[in-house]
């Protein structure tokens, strides 16, 4: 699985449209393969999307997005996982090897059945 979190300094960029990093990595059998630095602009989810798809990214994590961005994130088939906070590499650290996000990574009010978005209902069982 190919992932990109937006990262703003160290941390997953609280806010969305604050970012313009994309840190991804490349995960497989629960390690982290590879990972990439890749500037992005998010007040164009259309590059986002040019982006995601030429690296082959399949999930994106980031922390707070607007509804607008989500859904058109989603509408191009790519697992959008919203409302996560922490440092960048410690979460990356924890996601590939737990396939899961820890309580203290999810901003308040959060519940990963709302803050995990993708066409089918489901998020959980990440591949």
């Amino acid at each position: 699985m190919k992932i990109a979190i937006t990262i703003w300094g160290n941390r997953i960029s609280p806010v969305f449209d604050a970012a313009h990093t994309l840190l991804t990595a490349q995960v497989e059998n629960r390690m982290i393969l590879n990972k990439t630095y890749e500037p992005f602009d998010p007040d164009s989810p259309q590059e986002l999307i040019r982006i995601l798809n030429r690296m082959e990214v399949t999930t994106l994590i980031c922390g707070a997005i607007s509804t607008k961005p989500a859904d058109f994130i989603v509408e191009n088939d790519i697992k959008l996982i919203s409302f996560v906070t922490g440092n960048a590499l410690d979460f990356l650290d924890s996601f590939a090897t737990r396939q899961t996000i820890k309580k203290i990574n999810m901003m308040p009010g959060c519940s990963i059945d709302y803050c995990c978005r993708q066409k089918s209902k489901r998020c959980l069982g990440l591949p």
